[in-house]
């Protein structure tokens, strides 16, 4: 396992992660989470991503008792807020209140004295950006938070908020979290990239497989026990038309002159970027995770060739 600076901050987070989304508290049980994360650290992995929503909560619960046994200084451990949590209209949202009192939650869920990294879960058009800088500086200081991020903020909001840090001498976002994957590229390449490189942030990226679309299951129909086949993620299904099979179809093949699965190839293709410190996968069986954290060994294989091969089924301007 390699590792990556959070752009330009100290703290190095393993190059692949696991995210707890959709199978912490869902998808699986305790048990399997809890092999999960344990193999996941002997293979090297120290950062595993999670959030207050995620199953309602439970996720951060099963993580929480997941991670007993291991070193908590050898582990990055992150949350999110922003979503709804509880009743009533300061529920939700990042107010300080809202933010405050959801610390307190995510940190008794997991039963951590701090959080290593915690990222506002999307941009709130209702709280000033002054507010939620100057609370999440405050949580740094009082030492629950170490590091604090955005996740799916755009790049005017990110730099608003770097720039009123930096001019009122607050801790400033050292990270965005984002969805980036070959048929999603352009905010990444195109907006986010710019800002990591002139202000020094991190990438942690997520659904580097397209919600599995990438692997190649869905070629031949929807897998029962899938991501496609569960109630809430049906939405899923629409996403799996003729031309998107096509063209996974082809990266299997070019994953295939490398000696590589189709998973393993496009989460390598993500690594090639600096920008990205982190790429965070999911995982239900132990085989699924071995076949991710591989990944790792095909950065070298992507050639010119083998890159203008995936550009030319993936063109950026069709990629989303």
């Amino acid at each position: 396992m390699h590792y990556r600076r959070l752009g330009r901050a100290g703290i190095k987070v393993s190059e692949i992660s696991l995210g707890a989304w959709v199978t912490f508290g869902n998808q699986i049980d305790e048990n399997t989470a809890k092999n999960l994360v344990h193999a996941a650290v002997e293979q090297g992995v120290n950062f595993f991503d999670n959030a207050d929503v995620y199953a309602k909560g439970k996720a951060e619960e099963v993580l929480g008792k997941a991670i007993q046994g291991i070193q908590r200084e050898t582990l990055v451990l992150s949350s999110k807020v922003f979503f709804p949590t509880n009743d009533g209209v300061n529920g939700r949202g990042l107010s300080r209140k809202h933010i405050f009192e959801s610390i307190h939650a995510s940190l008794r869920r997991m039963g951590l004295e701090y959080i290593d990294i915690y990222f506002c879960h999307r941009h709130d058009p209702d709280t000033t950006v002054q507010e939620v800088v100057q609370t999440m500086d405050m949580l740094v200081r009082q030492g629950k938070v170490l590091y604090w991020g955005t996740s799916q903020w755009d790049a005017f909001h990110l730099m608003r908020a770097i720039t009123f840090a930096k001019q009122n001498g607050l801790i400033p976002p050292m990270v965005e979290q984002t969805k980036y994957n070959l048929m999603n590229r352009v905010r990444v390449e195109n907006e986010l990239a710019p800002v990591c490189r002139e202000y020094g942030l991190g990438l942690t990226t997520y659904s580097p497989l397209n919600s599995g679309i990438l692997t190649g299951k869905y070629n031949d129909g929807i897998p029962e026990k899938s991501r496609a086949a569960l109630e809430d993620m049906a939405w899923l299904q629409d996403r799996i038309t003729t031309d998107v099979i096509a063209k996974v179809r082809r990266l299997t093949e070019i994953a295939q002159d490398i000696k590589a699965t189709t998973s393993q190839l496009a989460i390598a293709w993500l690594l090639r970027r600096k920008e990205v410190s982190s790429v965070i996968t999911g995982a239900t069986r132990l085989e699924q995770l071995d076949e991710n954290l591989a990944a790792t060994e095909f950065q070298n294989a992507l050639t010119d060739d083998v890159l203008d091969a995936i550009d030319g089924v993936f063109k950026i301007e069709n990629g989303g």
